[in-house]
């Protein structure tokens, strides 16, 4: 939290019990399926919180309408969720960190809220041992739409490219595409790496959304290679992200030792609409059980120095030089805010 504070993020704390109708507008009917669910003495459906994100962009939309934007929000709070057998992912509820930047688009939002992550692991001890892997929701709903792809089908297919299916992936499009075409497309699951995984996918994509998503992708990765943070970040186009709330970039933090992804994060552009004006909106969230734990098995849980003094306010419109001001003002311990209107 301190992290967070550095950043100038005001923390908000979201109801533990709300409507389930919330949720299954926010995450989307087959997430907010994992949430547990009853009724109160009127018989309206209730849900004990399975997501942050949800509450804070109903918030933002009612609560702080009136509010000077961008809002820097964060919370550390439990969520629960029903799980699967799994040794990775066995909790019901877990404690969960994270931090949203509302009402401000651009990859230099985008930049911000990657920034934070990496600091936070950094200051974890962790800046040897985690990768970032990003991607764009543009470029898998783009190669949907390009083929004519119905919703029901398009969530088939994303699931397939979840599971790294190759195989099942390639005979589901060709009820699309030609051979050579649903060949190519399948190798979507397969683009991981540096820069060069955006010139190999300009080669198989070539569709107006999914271009645009590539180029989104490209501005970013300029702005992470030149701030010399490019160790600790991947292209991954075959990591697709279920959450329904999600329009643009996409990413999950992975850290050495630890069994499954122990944070994620991304754009979700529509999801105040649901509740008022719709607003740009980018954030992530870190599964502070899953670090503790990894934290533990080494060394021990590190002490964190508080921020001190009035946020400086650091403007530039080279994004550039823009974060690599904001990344040495942190590295010495001062607060910043990112001003994104200059």
């Amino acid at each position: 939290m301190s992290v967070l504070d550095g950043w100038s993020y005001e923390e908000i704390i979201t109801p533990t019990v709300d409507y389930y109708s919330l949720f299954e507008r926010g995450m989307g009917p087959s997430e907010s399926q994992r949430a547990f669910r009853f009724t109160d003495t009127d018989g309206r459906l209730l849900a004990i919180r399975p997501d942050v994100t949800s509450g804070i962009a109903r918030a933002a939309a009612t609560l702080l309408a009136k509010r000077q934007r961008p809002l820097r929000l964060c919370y550390a709070a439990p969520v629960f969720r029903q799980r699967g057998q799994s040794h990775a992912e066995w909790r019901r509820e877990s404690k969960q960190i994270g931090c949203e930047l509302v009402g401000q688009s651009g990859t230099a939002a985008d930049m911000e809220v990657l920034a934070i992550a990496s600091e936070v692991l950094q200051r974890l001890g962790l800046d040897r041992g985690h990768v970032i892997t990003l991607n764009d929701v543009g470029v898998f709903n783009g190669v949907g739409e390009s083929l004519g792809v119905d919703s029901v089908a398009r969530d088939e297919l994303r699931q397939l490219v979840d599971r790294r299916d190759v195989a099942d992936l390639e005979r589901s499009l060709t009820s699309y595409a030609s051979a050579n075409e649903s060949r190519a497309f399948s190798q979507l699951v397969r683009l991981s790496g540096k820069h060069e995984t955006l010139d190999n996918a300009r080669r198989v994509i070539t569709n107006a959304r999914s271009s645009s998503a590539l180029d989104r992708l490209e501005s970013l990765w300029r702005i992470i290679q030149s701030l010399a943070l490019s160790d600790h970040f991947e292209i991954d186009l075959g990591d697709v992200s279920r959450l329904d709330y999600y329009t643009g970039l996409t990413f999950k933090i992975y850290v050495e030792g630890a069994g499954a992804r122990v944070g994620s994060g991304g754009r979700y552009d529509n999801l105040t609409a649901n509740f008022g004006k719709a607003e740009p909106a980018v954030g992530f969230v870190l599964d502070l059980d899953a670090l503790a734990d990894l934290l533990l098995l080494r060394d021990g849980l590190p002490l964190t120095a508080q921020s001190e003094g009035k946020a400086q306010a650091v403007m530039n419109r080279d994004a550039t030089a823009l974060f690599r001001e904001a990344l040495e003002r942190r590295a010495q311990g001062e607060r910043v805010v990112i001003d994104l209107a200059r």
